[in-house]
């Protein structure tokens, strides 16, 4: 018999999508019996993690746990990030993931199926974490994981739901090989604290977390507790992109990054389009603007995490 757990509030925001999962159902009824209090919620339209957020700390909740994907995450990230109160007086955060690629997630070390991953959260320590806040023309947004431009979005975008149910992760793979012949740079103009670039890029990764996509690896040295965001821009490659995707086939993606890709680590950075709108991938929602502004706001949240969590880089 497991040791009990005393008592705790823990909101579970579960994706309507999972709403039938019978793991996920295991796991919260294992956890009612070693004492922890768990109160489930589903979202099935646009707000609705919001609303749950909200419900969630008027009812005192010690925890809120996002039970899905990376945009799941993200939305309820976003919620308490949105309340403006310190981290200190906000629920802590709590993963269950439950999407296609759980990239967050995977970059994280967490469990992958429901029970360990809700356990885990009743017995980790909550670890302050930073969030990225993006201002698309006016508007704000809140990223937990990775803004992406360029190939990588488009992948991610057009990626069919369909594919993604019956490959995984391996669907992503399947559109980006189908969109291969057809990559055109987007020029743009990155500025930050001493850092300039301007060009044409093909992908962009704007990282407080490390993946995006299903296992694109944009930005495979970034940190959730450093106060900075990790930003990797792949120039348009003209001649050298065949010796790159060789690089990629031989030696893998970190190494075909280390031959083609400009690396920096900024507090914010500016993103200005030379031609027209572009388009953002946060966490798996499409943003479009001519300009954005990108800033890692430190310790924004708290989050349960494990010691070893490879994300972060504090002791605790």
């Amino acid at each position: 018999m497991p040791a009990a757990i005393a008592p705790a509030a823990c909101w579970l925001v579960l994706n309507g999508k999972s709403a039938g999962d019978d793991a996920v159902r295991e796991a919260v009824d294992a956890m009612r019996g070693r004492g922890l209090e768990v109160a489930v919620r589903v979202t099935w339209e646009a707000g609705d993690a919001a609303r749950w957020v909200d419900d969630a700390i008027a009812a005192g909740a010690g925890s809120i746990v996002a039970a899905g994907g990376d945009g799941t995450l993200s939305e309820v990230a976003a919620a308490l990030a949105a309340r403006g109160v310190p981290a200190a007086a906000l629920p802590a955060l709590g993963l269950v993931p439950l999407g296609t690629a759980n990239d967050f997630a995977a970059a994280a070390g967490l469990p992958v199926e429901p029970l360990p991953a809700l356990a885990a959260v009743a017995a980790g320590q909550a670890r302050a974490i930073d969030l990225l806040r993006i201002d698309a023309d006016g508007r704000e947004h809140w990223c937990a994981n990775l803004a992406s431009g360029g190939f990588g979005t488009e992948v991610t975008v057009e990626t069919d739901e369909g594919l993604k149910k019956l490959l995984g992760g391996l669907a992503y793979l399947v559109t980006g090989i189908a969109r291969l012949g057809r990559i055109e740079p987007l020029p743009v103009r990155l500025r930050g604290p001493d850092f300039a670039w301007e060009g044409g890029l093909i992908a962009l990764g704007l990282g407080n977390g490390r993946q995006a996509g299903g296992g694109q690896a944009l930005c495979p040295d970034a940190l959730v507790d450093d106060g900075l965001l990790d930003v990797t821009v792949i120039p348009e490659l003209s001649g050298e992109l065949l010796a790159t995707i060789g690089t990629l086939v031989k030696d893998g993606q970190h190494a075909a990054l280390e031959r083609s890709a400009m690396r920096a680590r900024l507090p914010w950075v500016e993103l200005e389009s030379m031609d027209g709108a572009i388009t953002l991938n946060l966490d798996g929602e499409p943003v479009q603007a001519r300009r954005f502004r990108v800033e890692c706001v430190p310790g924004r949240l708290r989050m349960h995490l494990p010691d070893d969590c490879p994300l972060l880089g504090q002791p605790s």
